[in-house]
């Protein structure tokens, strides 16, 4: 008997989900808010990072072999259907950028990091000036990724409510379908 893989769908969805409580996780707690509390914390925190990452990457590559998963639906204003290409691409774009700059991270510090505590992230070059910069970078780059995924999530809570073309259907598991 052959093992059957999920459809793309069915993966693309769960690593949305996935997503979305990690992207809050990181929001509301930052590295800074973790150490405090001990190095188990810190590697929890660390771990999630990791398999955020992976999540990004993983998405990223999808997108760069397949293309988007989904298309404008037939209900969608021209200016509607630019704007959901344009949020789909900067979702993605923005996650792998997000994982870059971590990796950049890495090679720009100091020390030798290691993501979840074991996952070496760079060789690191003690570059404390690009450092200081990239760590910026990279936290108002995901503060500005965070906005977009507000705004993708409100993108689509307004096809569902004012164009009523089930847009929330598609994304959510059939046990919330009722909800809708």
């Amino acid at each position: 008997m052959a093992l059957s893989l999920p459809k793309r769908r069915t993966v693309l969805k769960a690593v949305h989900w996935m997503m979305v409580p990690l992207l809050v996780w990181f929001i509301l707690v930052t590295p800074s808010d973790v150490v405090p509390l001990g190095p188990k914390a810190f590697q929890f925190h660390s771990i999630l990072a990791l398999f955020f990452v992976t999540l990004c990457l993983g998405w990223t590559a999808d997108y760069m072999r397949r293309g988007l998963a989904s298309r404008p639906g037939p209900k969608l204003p021209p200016w509607a259907r630019v704007a959901h290409q344009w949020l789909h691409k900067l979702l993605i774009w923005g996650l792998f950028l997000v994982a870059l700059t971590g990796f950049l991270l890495g090679l720009t510090s100091a020390v030798l990091l290691k993501a979840g505590g074991f996952l070496p992230i760079a060789p690191p070059l003690d570059m404390r000036q690009a450092n200081d910069f990239i760590g910026t970078f990279h936290i108002y780059e995901f503060y500005l990724l965070a906005v977009i995924a507000v705004i993708h999530a409100g993108f689509h809570i307004w096809r569902h409510l004012h164009l009523k073309d089930n847009a929330l259907r598609i994304m959510v598991p059939r046990a919330l379908h009722r909800f809708l």
